[in-house]
């Protein structure tokens, strides 16, 4: 290669400090920094025909695929949105930022940098057109990218600068299927689309699901256009071109579910040949079978771009001189989704998926106002109600077992729970140890309910108080391990857990209560005492351990109680609860009605009258006959 032609491209920032590195077989690396474009589609499972889901027509992404490399097993570490984004932005974890609930505001630590102000001190040009939602309020779009916008373009950059350039569409967004499109319209066949065992085949089920599958090719085509503007402008040579869904979906149990439909994501990357030594493996168009999930993304931008991964970053780079081993997991979670909470953690290997239910208690259908929008999801909860579900189909409707084991290779579906079958304990022990030290070491903060977190880090971000010497947490997961084990000679360990001085601890011994059920009647004065609990997680689920023992007079007046409370994470516990118990008495609509009166406005943003707003729909009550009117 002539140095001279090097000095006269436009991309002058060095790698290193050499004017050459060299591989192991002697291949030369270029000296400037790649162009990186990076394209995210929204709530997209594989569907794709390289993907092997012939389907629906993706020539876009497919061509892409053969002129790169294609990973099967890449994961959003959380099945939604803003978690997933917070996840890909910061390079740890959003639960061990504390910024797993959809959506929260939370701080952001001081200590943890996002990707786009380490590629900008590189000397990246760097824009995002132009979707944020980090889910906390402490990243400043304007700050970390030197543009974000619907007009922010790395046709912009300044001259000698390369580019990292983000580009999403929202064509394939779960919003798609809200609207039904008249099936004279659509060109797939509801008649002919496949539809998922688990899912009843009824008009609006096929209907959205031939829907989907239109939004996908349309999605494919926008994704066409972006990679046809770049080659256009003579830049392909030098730009690396990464191709992501931000996470599964869209139909009932995909997205906010940690399965594969949920969190399996296509993924492909295509490296130009003069940047070969970056090839995961021998040729362009094969297929990589490396676990990666979202957490690896920032460290390998940093990686490709020869920046020190910096320590606090979790993930393992799967590109450049900082890649690592390939690892044996990749690990997901789940927290509250809007207004309803479920607690689910998830680990994958090539072959098992091991989930970890922490709120078996709660059936996998909780009512949730937007995903209640989508005429499928609301025809399978009919079709259930009607009883023309079979077995399969009606496990969504019901509470949850503890712990599920999946073998993805021969049941894709993820329908045929392993977890009690004696030939696999071998594997559900190794995972499920896998789960709970991957926990324990990025400081998972789901183990501590979400208001008494609030309330006890106050302004500090949650990072950082985990990180504070504030909580002893490896005591609080075990403890939240024994809760959720269902085994009744644990009764003991339990009310002791009630007298904790950690509320994370008392939290979970409730729980564990709770779950035990009517075999959990002798420690009905333990939870009587728990009431009075300075926590009000602690309270709600004591009340509701109460109440269905028959102690329902007692139990309402409490959950009555932290309706009165200032958080609003507290308020929104206490109202799943209402909701599950199926509590309609005129004491607690009264309490209800006075909670949102104490609300200086009835909005949509807040998460405990979405709540509300959903049991006056329940109940079949006016809110305008109680003075009330929400505003959306």
């Amino acid at each position: 290669m002539n140095i001279s032609k090097l000095r006269n491209l436009s991309f002058p920032v060095l790698l290193g400090f050499s004017t050459f590195a060299f591989t192991g077989c002697h291949e030369q690396k270029p000296t400037e920094l790649p162009n990186i474009l990076w394209l995210t589609s929204e709530d997209n499972s594989p569907l794709l025909g390289c993907y092997g889901d012939n389907f629906a027509d993706t020539p876009n992404l497919d061509r892409l695929a053969s002129q790169g490399f294609l990973y099967t097993h890449a994961y959003a570490n959380a099945p939604v949105c803003a978690p997933a984004r917070n996840t890909i932005i910061t390079g740890i974890y959003a639960c061990s930022g504390g910024n797993q609930h959809m959506r929260s505001t939370y701080s952001k630590s001081e200590k943890v940098k996002t990707y786009p102000e380490f590629l900008r001190e590189a000397g990246y040009y760097c824009t995002n057109n132009s979707k944020t939602d980090y889910n906390t309020a402490s990243i400043d779009p304007e700050k970390i990218w030197d543009e974000c916008s619907r007009n922010a373009h790395y046709k912009n950059r300044p001259p000698g600068k390369p580019f990292f350039a983000v580009f999403n569409t929202t064509i394939s967004h779960e919003s798609s299927i809200h609207d039904s499109i008249p099936d004279e319209q659509l060109r797939h066949s509801p008649d002919e689309v496949p539809i998922p065992p688990y899912h009843p085949s009824t008009p609006a089920m096929k209907h959205d699901w031939a829907q989907y599958y239109d939004k996908v090719e349309d999605m494919d085509a926008r994704i066409g256009e972006w990679i046809e503007e770049l080659e256009e402008a003579g830049l392909a040579e030098n730009t690396i071109v990464f191709y992501y869904g931000d996470h599964g979906g869209v139909i009932g149990r995909s997205k906010r579910y940690v399965y594969e439909t949920g969190t399996r994501v296509p993924f492909i990357v295509r490296i130009p040949e003069k940047y070969k030594h970056l090839f995961p493996s021998e040729k362009p168009g094969d297929k990589t079978d490396r676990l990666i999930s979202f957490v690896d993304l920032a460290p390998t931008l940093l990686s490709i771009a020869g920046i020190s991964v910096p320590g606090f970053m979790q993930g393992n780079a799967f590109l450049g001189e900082q890649k690592t081993a390939d690892p044996q997991y990749a690990f997901m979670f789940r927290g509250r989704m809007d207004e309803r909470y479920d607690m689910c953690r998830a680990v994958r290997d090539h072959k098992f998926r091991y989930i970890r239910n922490y709120m078996p208690y709660r059936i996998y259908g909780q009512h949730l106002d937007y995903l209640w929008r989508a005429p499928s999801l609301r025809s399978w909860e009919q079709a259930w109600q009607n009883g023309e579900c079979n077995e399969i189909q009606s496990i969504f409707w019901k509470t949850k077992p503890v712990e599920e084991l999946y073998d993805t290779e021969n049941d894709p579906w993820e329908i045929n729970n392993l977890a009690g079958n004696p030939g696999y304990t071998d594997v559900m022990a190794r995972m499920r140890q896998a789960g709970m030290d991957w926990s324990e070491r990025i400081m998972d903060t789901g183990f501590i309910p979400e208001a008494g977190l609030t309330d006890r880090a106050g302004e500090m971000p949650k990072y950082d108080f985990m990180r504070s010497g504030e909580i002893d947490l490896e005591p609080v997961i075990n403890a939240a391990d024994i809760a959720t084990s269902g085994n009744i000679e644990n009764l003991e360990a339990l009310k002791i857990f009630l007298k904790n001085d950690e509320s994370a601890i008392r939290y979970w011994g409730a729980t564990g209560i709770l779950i035990l059920g009517e075999k959990a009647a002798p420690a009905k004065e333990a939870l009587k005492s728990a009431l009075n609990d300075n926590s009000a997680n602690v309270v709600t689920v004591a009340a509701e351990a109460l109440y269905k023992l028959g102690e329902k007079e007692a139990a309402v007046k409490a959950l009555a109680d932290v309706l009165k409370d200032p958080n609003e994470f507290a308020r929104c516990h206490a109202l799943n609860t209402i909701d599950c118990l199926d509590e309609k008495s005129p004491f607690i609509i009264e309490e209800v009605v006075n909670m949102v009166k104490a609300s200086p406005e009835i909005v949509r943003t807040r998460y405990d009258l979405r709540a509300a707003r959903w049991l006056f729909q329940k109940w079949e009550l006016t809110p305008e006959d109680y003075g009330l009117s929400f505003s959306w």
